[in-house]
């Protein structure tokens, strides 16, 4: 069987999401990849429901809320991100803090106060970009910009080897004709196209 990226992915949060059931049958607390694997595990089996945006958020939500988890999985898993696959598209999820606020104990994730510029010392271009489909389009943090959805309209040569400045993760969205100003940042390293 040939399973693509992706589906690699969802075997194993499947995997993962079992045994953390297995593990809360016999009344344990789930560990921080158990208690993530599960929440994931739940939002992508209410969307393949065929479960609106927010019925998946709320599914993903309920079951962190109910879930025992071992002390300190709130400090580590301070967010989860899952792409799940909608009847409109891809979608990204964004969960802050699902476990409860963290204490602050070991593994916690501290985060400094302001923002904090993101490669800064990259060439940035900012272009119109209009949606002419009838549906929505998004487009993801790293994708090749002159390479996203032919029903997005810009000049294409000037996004050439550029990315939206996004943080890695995020996503950005335009409604059937919809325009946004978009920032676009240089790709880097020996590779860079």
């Amino acid at each position: 069987m040939q399973l693509n990226p992706t589906e690699q992915d969802r075997l194993l949060v499947f995997t993962t999401a079992q045994l953390a059931r297995q593990t809360l049958a016999r009344g344990l607390a789930l560990n921080a990849p158990e208690a993530v694997a599960l929440v994931c595990d739940e939002m992508h089996l209410e969307a393949r429901a065929g479960s609106s945006y927010a019925e998946v958020l709320a599914a993903g939500v309920g079951v962190a809320e109910r879930t025992p988890v071992l002390d300190g999985v709130a400090a580590i898993a301070v967010e989860i991100r899952l792409e799940v696959l909608l009847e409109e598209g891809t979608r990204l999820f964004v969960l802050r803090e699902p476990f409860g606020p963290g204490d602050g104990g070991p593994g916690a994730v501290r985060f400094a106060s302001g923002d904090v510029p993101l490669v800064p010392d990259r060439e940035r271009r900012r272009l119109t970009v209009r949606n002419t489909s009838r549906r929505p389009v998004r487009v993801s943090s790293h994708y090749p910009f002159w390479q996203v959805n032919p029903s997005l309209e810009f000049d294409r040569e000037a996004a050439r080897g550029f990315r939206l400045d996004l943080p890695a993760g995020d996503s950005l969205r335009w409604a059937p004709g919809q325009e946004h100003q978009v920032e676009l940042v240089a790709y880097g390293g020996a590779g860079a196209p």
